[in-house]
Formats: C-alpha cells, sequence, structure tokens
C-alpha cells in the first residue's frame, strides 16, 4: 500500500513540479527579455541627451583648429612691431588661450580625436618657432611671409586634423 501512495503522490507531484519549472523559465525569460529592453531604452535616451553635447564639443575643436590655422592666425594676428620674437610669442600665446579655453572639451571626444587635435596643435606650434628660428628673417613682416610660404608647401596641421573630426562625427551620425 505504501507503493500505490507514493505512486499517488509522485502523479500529483510530477505535473506541478514540470509545470513550475516551465512557469519559471518563462518568467525568468520575460523578465530577462524586459531588462534588455529598459537597458535599450536607457541607451537611447542617453544617446539623445548627449549627442547634442557631443557634437557641440566637435564643433568647437573644429573652430579651435580653423582658429590656430596658421594661415587664418596670421591673418587675424597682425604684428604690433617689427620684433619677430614678440609677434612669434604673441601668436603662441594665441594659440595657447584658445587651446586653454577648449580643454574641457575633451571629456566628450574620443581620446584618438583629441590626441590629433593635440597634434595638430603642436605642429602648429612648431612650424612658427622653427620658423622663427630662421636667422635670415629679420623682422615680423618676414617671418609671417615665411610661414605662408611654408604653408604652400605643405598643408597645415590643422587640415588633418579637421578630417578626421569629420570622419569621426560622420561615424556618430
Amino acid at each position: 500500500m505504501d507503493f500505490d501512495r507514493i505512486l499517488d503522490v509522485l502523479m500529483y507531484s510530477v505535473p506541478a513540479v514540470v509545470t513550475g519549472f516551465v512557469a519559471f523559465y518563462f518568467f525568468k525569460t520575460h523578465t530577462t527579455n524586459e531588462e534588455k529592453r529598459m537597458k535599450i531604452s536607457l541607451l537611447k535616451q542617453k544617446n539623445k541627451d548627449v549627442l547634442p553635447i557631443k557634437l557641440q564639443a566637435y564643433e568647437r575643436m573644429t573652430l579651435f583648429l580653423e582658429r590656430i590655422d596658421p594661415g587664418k592666425l596670421l591673418l587675424r594676428i597682425a604684428p604690433t612691431s617689427d620684433n619677430k620674437i614678440t609677434y612669434t610669442q604673441h601668436l603662441i600665446d594665441t594659440i595657447e588661450q584658445e587651446y586653454n579655453y577648449n580643454i574641457a572639451q575633451q571629456i566628450y571626444i574620443s581620446d584618438e580625436c583629441w590626441n590629433v587635435i593635440i597634434a595638430a596643435k603642436n605642429a602648429t606650434l612648431h612650424l612658427i618657432k622653427s620658423n622663427s628660428e630662421n636667422e635670415e628673417l629679420l623682422n615680423s613682416s618676414q617671418l609671417r611671409e615665411a610661414i605662408l610660404k611654408s604653408l604652400v608647401k605643405t598643408s597645415s596641421p590643422s587640415t588633418a586634423a579637421l578630417a578626421y573630426i569629420k570622419t569621426e562625427v560622420r561615424e556618430m551620425l
């Protein structure tokens, strides 16, 4: 009789256990799907909120690169005296001020892009300094002329950085 009783208990218990496992499986699957859906929704909302800020950072860095482009910089900043050292320092100070003004933008752009921008800034500074060290150039007007002539031979450092920014923004959109 014990065997019959055990068999009855098993006949009622096994379907209940199977039903419980099936219910647990469906509940677990449903919960996982809801979590994924919620994460995707939050990610979309985050991107919707952050994208304008990122684009603004890229715009500011584009403006920075345009402002430190040697050709445009020399046209915008005229020498105040004939002293080429003073003019060189004024150009360098202007570039550093522009950089310091925009330094916080690195938070919103990729590390690779930031490194390209820093390289463009440093290459621009090097271009100005190396031309300034030329002893044949006697005054600031000759310095300006020499820098502009060197840009005819090669493109400005800002050009490559601007191309990189454009590529990165296209990938974001």
